[in-house]
């Protein structure tokens, strides 16, 4: 799989603490788009070189498919 420019792989550890700061709930990380996202907020946020941007302002919002 080839890497975006700039992204870094997401420490485990740090996956395990991160909760979403909408609803304090679980984050999923998704390698490919490098964002967390949390299925009950509906928000994707992004993660540049290797650090999670956890401002709701910067989230994107994840659409129906």
């Amino acid at each position: 799989m080839e890497k975006k420019p700039g992204s870094r792989e997401i420490d485990a550890k740090l996956l395990e603490v991160l909760v979403c700061p909408v609803t304090k709930g679980p984050l999923s990380y998704d390698r490919e788009r490098q964002e967390l996202t949390s299925a009950k907020a509906r928000l994707a946020f992004p993660i540049r070189d290797g650090i999670p941007i956890m401002l709701p302002d910067e989230a994107r919002t994840i659409e129906d498919d």
